[in-house]
C-alpha cells in the first residue's frame, strides 16, 4: 500500500494536507481547540442548539426511558415510539403529508436518487454546485443524469426539452443554499419549468433549514412553495445540532422509501436521544423565533464588515460567508494566522472548491455575542492586511 504514502505526499505539496482539529469542549462560540479557547467561526450550530438546555434535557429523558440505543433497523424493531413523533412533528413543520428520518444528510440524498431513479428510461437533472452526496446519489442510480449550469434555469430548461421526453420519470435535484458559496436556489422558475416539463423537484434544504422560511423551515417555505415542491431533503446535524436526515414529502413517497430505501433498510435507527433532540429542536425553533433573528442580525453584521473592509464574499445570500483567497496556501495561511488571533476559520481549498475559488468560510450563529464579531472583523482586516489582499 506505498501509493498511499505517495499520494499523502503529493497533497502535502499542493499544501492540501491539514490534520484534523480536535475539538476538546461543546460545539459552542467560545471553542476549545489545541488547548485553547477560540472563538468558533466554522460550525453549522446556526442556532445555537447543541447547547440549548432543552435539548440536552430531551436527550437525558430519553436515555432513562428507551436506553442508549436501539439495535436494530427500523423494519425489524427499530422503530420507537419517539422516531414516529418526530416524523410527525418535521411532516407538520415542513407542510407535508409525512416524513421519514435516515441516518444522515448524505445517506438521505443517496437513498432518493437510488431509490427513485431505477431505470435507463428515468432521467436525473443535478445543479453543478451540488452537494457531494447528491452527486454520489446520482453516481449510483439506474438513470442518465444531466447536469446544468449553476442555477442557470434557462440550461434547465433546455436539457428538459432535449434529453427529458418520453422518459417515465424525470428528477431536477437542488441544493436550495449551497454549501460553499452561501447562495440561494431560484426554486419558484425552477418549479416552474419542472411543472411545464412532467418532472419532480427535489431540494436539499441542509442549510435551510431552520435558516429560511417560516420558523426556518427551509426555502419551499421561504418562498411560499411547500405545497408544490415534491420531496424536500434536509439534515438534523447542521441548525437542528443534532444528527440524522429527513424527505419530507407525500405519505405515498415516505411508504415508499420504507420499502425501497437501501440505507433506510439496512442501517439501525437513530439512538432515541438523538431521535428526541431533533424533535425538541423543532420545537424550539417554532417557539424562539428569536434565534432565527439573532442569526439574520449577526449575519448582516458579520457581512458588512468584511465588505467594507474590501473583502470579496462572493454571491452569499445567507449566513454561509465565504472570504474568497483564490489561492491555496494564502488561504491556508490566513487560516492559520487566525487561530494565532484567537479564531478558527477553516481554509477550503481545491477540490472542494474549484481552483482559483479557494476561501475561508465563515459560519456564524445566533449565539455568537457582537463583541466576538467585533474582534472577528479586527482580525481579519489586521491578516488581509498582512497578506496583501486589502488596504
Amino acid at each position: 500500500m506505498d501509493f498511499l504514502k505517495d499520494e499523502l505526499n503529493q497533497l502535502k505539496e499542493a499544501k492540501l494536507f491539514r490534520p484534523l482539529f480536535e475539538l476538546q469542549s461543546a460545539q459552542a462560540p467560545l471553542s476549545k481547540i489545541r488547548d485553547r479557547e477560540v472563538v468558533n467561526l466554522s460550525s453549522n450550530n446556526y442556532l445555537g442548539l447543541t447547547t440549548h438546555p432543552r435539548m440536552i434535557r430531551a436527550a437525558k429523558e430519553a436515555i432513562d426511558r428507551y436506553g442508549v440505543g436501539t439495535a436494530a433497523v427500523r423494519t425489524i424493531i427499530g422503530t420507537m415510539t419517539i422516531h414516529e413523533r418526530l416524523e410527525r412533528r418535521l411532516a407538520e413543520f415542513k407542510g407535508t403529508e409525512a416524513a421519514l428520518t435516515f441516518q444522515s444528510g448524505f445517506t438521505t440524498n443517496v437513498a432518493l436518487c437510488q431509490s427513485l431513479m431505477t431505470s435507463e428510461e428515468d432521467l436525473l437533472i443535478s445543479d453543478e454546485l451540488n452537494h457531494a452526496s447528491i452527486i454520489d446519489g446520482a453516481r449510483l442510480a439506474k438513470s442518465p443524469r444531466k447536469v446544468y449550469r449553476h442555477r442557470d434555469v434557462k440550461h434547465l430548461d433546455e436539457l428538459l426539452a432535449e434529453h427529458g421526453k418520453g422518459r417515465r420519470r424525470v428528477l431536477i435535484v437542488t441544493d436550495g443554499v449551497f454549501s460553499m458559496d452561501g447562495d440561494i436556489a431560484p426554486l419558484p422558475d425552477i418549479q416552474e419549468v419542472a411543472d411545464r416539463h412532467g418532472a419532480m423537484v427535489m431540494v436539499d434544504d441542509a442549510h435551510a433549514t431552520g435558516v429560511l422560511g417560516k420558523n426556518g423551515a427551509g426555502t419551499p417555505s421561504h418562498f411560499n412553495l411547500s405545497d408544490r415542491v415534491q420531496i424536500q431533503i434536509g439534515t438534523l446535524s447542521k441548525a437542528v445540532g443534532a444528527l440524522g436526515g429527513y424527505v419530507a414529502g407525500s405519505r405515498n413517497l415516505r411508504d415508499y422509501l420504507i420499502h425501497k430505501a437501501r440505507p433506510f433498510l439496512f442501517s439501525s435507527s437513530h439512538p432515541p436521544s438523538v431521535a428526541a433532540t431533533c424533535l425538541e429542536a423543532v420545537n424550539i425553533m417554532c417557539e424562539e423565533p428569536a434565534l432565527q433573528a439573532r442569526l439574520w442580525e449577526n449575519t448582516k453584521h458579520l457581512k458588512g464588515g468584511l465588505r467594507e473592509l474590501g473583502f470579496d464574499t462572493g454571491v452569499s445570500e445567507t449566513p454561509i460567508t465565504p472570504v474568497i483567497v483564490g489561492d491555496t496556501e494564502r488561504t491556508m495561511r490566513f487560516s492559520d494566522r487566525l487561530f494565532e488571533e484567537g479564531f478558527f476559520v477553516q481554509g477550503i481549498g481545491f477540490p472542494t472548491v474549484a481552483r482559483g475559488k479557494e476561501r475561508l468560510r465563515v459560519m456564524i450563529s445566533a449565539t455568537h455575542a457582537r463583541e466576538q464579531i467585533e474582534r472577528a472583523l479586527a482580525a481579519f482586516g489586521k491578516i488581509g492586511r498582512e497578506l496583501g489582499m486589502i488596504r
